[in-house]
């Protein structure tokens, strides 16, 4: 897996808490769609609290 630098050319967003937290809500709320099948709520929430500890840093 690629790491993200802190390049100006660097053009992703981070993932934040809120983000993921509303991520996860929607799979929640439509276990059918795309998002609640991928697991990509899960994967947000590990994301965001991987750069949660970044910012620690």
């Amino acid at each position: 897996m690629a790491k993200h630098s802190d390049n100006d050319d660097d053009r992703s967003t981070p993932m934040t808490s809120e983000d993921a937290s509303r991520i996860q809500s929607a799979g929640d709320r439509d276990p059918g769609s795309r998002t609640g099948q991928t697991g990509f709520g899960p994967r947000a929430q590990s994301a965001a609290a991987g750069n949660a500890q970044d910012d620690d840093d």
